[in-house]
């Protein structure tokens, strides 16, 4: 290629550019340039694992939970298989070990993995054929409802989180309009309960009530926290922690001012719901279900909902409206016209 590319240049410069061009050629082919490392072809599909991981965390950006995930689920494939270039026998084998020992849901995800590691694989040209496209798996998940908190749990809890904060001292203040906050950006937004621990500051707008939420994959999404007073409550909960919020970066603090956990968050969930009487356990996650259950049952367009929770498929989204038929049932058959009508059956 060199020697091609000294002559054109010969042929295209005139006598008096020659030598110079000539010159700088030679230099050029003396200089030793990086030459790009060769792929190992030998390379099993249990080494290129490291590999793999680092290309889903750079290249692809996915976020630490993901990983941790993908690694678990690969690391047990391999222990599993006891070979570092598992074949279809043996791969049809640790299927159904896995489909033994998990729920349709888990065994699923666990697949989704190592097949997804294999499809890289494929791509990359690092082996010729992915062994997952001659395996046929077939899932009837069972539908699970979620569990949504009802309305009147929902409003007691809150009355009781409010009334809590009459006469209260100064030093208490800043904690207890933390907690308020939270429990009602839950139910504002439907927001997970790691997306809200990890709120930064620059990610909200106390004027607008605009959240940035960083969810599943690290996808963005925008929601609003319409409600005036539940925006002024979340407003007072910054005018009162604003030093320790400044300080730690986050925007939900613990009484040490660091990040509020998650764990501490379910805690004192747990906490009020337990002290104002209610009987059923209810977690951060339930005021998502609640929050699209009844957005849909006051006639909110599903792909709006979707939207607001940031789910890929719209079909994860259509568990809700299941949700609702249930309650749209019992309403229908406890509620219906005629049910007061006086209607003789008899043939």
């Amino acid at each position: 290629c060199l020697h091609f590319t000294s002559i054109i240049c010969t042929i295209l410069l005139t006598d008096n550019y020659k030598l110079s061009i000539i010159s700088l050629l030679a230099m050029e082919s003396m200089i030793n340039l990086p030459q790009k490392p060769k792929e190992d072809p030998t390379m099993t599909p249990y080494e290129r694992v490291n590999d793999y991981l680092d290309y889903c965390r750079y290249r692809k950006e996915l976020d630490d939970k993901t990983l941790k995930a993908y690694r678990i689920d690969l690391r047990q494939f391999f222990e599993f298989c006891a070979c570092p270039d598992p074949g279809k026998p043996r791969i049809e084998e640790y299927i159904t070990d896995l489909h033994k020992k998990y729920k349709q849901k888990t065994v699923k995800r666990k697949l989704a993995s190592v097949k997804a590691f294999y499809s890289h694989l494929e791509e990359e040209e690092y082996v010729e054929e992915s062994p997952f496209r001659r395996i046929k798996v077939k899932f009837k998940e069972a539908v699970t409802l979620p569990r949504i908190i009802p309305r009147k749990d929902i409003e007691k809890l809150l009355n009781y989180m409010y009334s809590r904060g009459k006469n209260i001292s100064p030093a208490k203040y800043k904690y207890w309009i933390r907690d308020v906050a939270i429990v009602e950006t839950f139910f504002a937004t439907g927001i997970r309960v790691y997306e809200l621990s990890n709120i930064r500051t620059d990610s909200i707008d106390l004027s607008s009530g605009v959240l940035r939420i960083s969810g599943k994959g690290n996808k963005e999404r925008y929601v609003q926290i319409a409600d005036r007073e539940v925006l002024d409550v979340v407003r007072g909960y910054y005018a009162a922690n604003r030093r320790e919020i400044q300080e730690s970066g986050y925007f939900f603090v613990n009484n040490r001012g660091r990040r509020y956990t998650e764990q501490s968050i379910r805690l004192m969930v747990r906490k009020y719901t337990g002290e104002c009487g209610i009987s059923q356990k209810i977690t951060p996650h339930m005021f998502r279900h609640s929050f699209a259950t009844y957005l849909i049952e006051e006639g909110v367009d599903i792909s709006c909902v979707q939207e607001l929770l940031g789910h890929s498929s719209i079909k994860t989204t259509r568990i809700y409206v299941h949700v609702s038929a249930r309650i749209q049932a019992e309403i229908l058959r406890t509620m219906h016209p005629r049910k007061k009508m006086k209607i003789n059956t008899a043939a």
